[in-house]
């Protein structure tokens, strides 16, 4: 069983693989303070019985990094921490590969792989849609190469940021509105946030597209991921797809490659 563990800026992803299918998935709250004995603890609770022989990390807190290192290097199961170094099989075609995060990287090996490929053995190119702490709209190309894509704030962190701002407005639940026009505070709230970032989404995806388009003559599958993304996804016309667990998926298969290289 593969342990696949991907480390937020909000939260924290376990899953267990058997081959892969997914078996198990959890989501916890990220703690950037704690120690390699906190989250050694948790991973215990979780797993409970489950016999872990491998385990595959990334981490977007540069805090965690050292904490994580220090908990798999604990572990006599063969470890792939994926990040600089460590051979993905994803050209990074961009500014700065050292930039790119380790999940944007394996999210785009799975898109690639799962999605980018046609029966015929000719690829396709696919744009990723992550919703998660920030909202991002990254690019994959026909070979499977990573051509970089767009940032934006994600959903809770701007409903937070407008409460915070805003001496009238407060935090409401994040749900999708009956309608565009909203009739009282928490209503207009929750059309401007999920509505809004549905067409944020929708813009975005259509200039990326069309760019993959002008690149490469061929147009995109749109697929959507992140913890988020059931909550604004269905109010998107652009995303084709929908995959939870694309970024578990991408750990996965970049396990298996650094294993068979060493």
């Amino acid at each position: 069983m593969l342990l696949c563990v991907d480390v937020g800026n909000s939260h924290t992803v376990l899953a267990t693989l058997d081959g892969a299918r997914v078996a198990g998935c959890w989501r916890v709250r990220t703690q950037p303070r704690a120690t390699a004995d906190e989250i050694q603890l948790v991973w215990r609770g979780l797993l409970r019985d489950a016999e872990v022989t491998g385990v595959a990390a990334c981490s977007t807190v540069p805090q965690l990094l050292p904490v994580l290192r220090q908990l798999l290097d604990r572990l006599d199961v063969p470890v792939t921490l994926v990040g600089p170094g460590v051979r993905t099989g994803v050209p990074l075609h961009v500014d700065n590969p050292r930039e790119v995060g380790a999940d944007r990287v394996v999210t785009a090996l799975a898109a690639h792989e799962l999605y980018g490929k046609r029966p015929d053995g000719t690829g396709r190119p696919v744009v990723v849609v992550d919703f998660g702490t920030s909202t991002t709209v990254d690019a994959v190309g026909p070979a499977g190469q990573f051509l970089g894509g767009a940032l934006a704030p994600g959903v809770e962190v701007s409903l937070d940021a407008l409460a915070a701002r805003a001496a009238q407005l407060r935090s409401v639940e994040l749900t999708v509105p009956e309608r565009a026009i909203g009739k009282n505070t928490v209503a207009a709230l929750q059309s401007g946030v999920v509505l809004g970032f549905a067409g944020l989404v929708d813009g975005l995806v259509d200039r990326v597209a069309a760019e993959l388009m002008t690149t490469f003559g061929v147009g995109p599958v749109v697929v959507a991921t992140g913890g988020l993304h059931p909550l604004v996804v269905d109010s998107c016309r652009s995303v084709g797809e929908r995959d939870p667990d694309l970024t578990v998926q991408g750990l996965r298969l970049a396990h298996e490659r650094h294993q068979s290289s060493r």
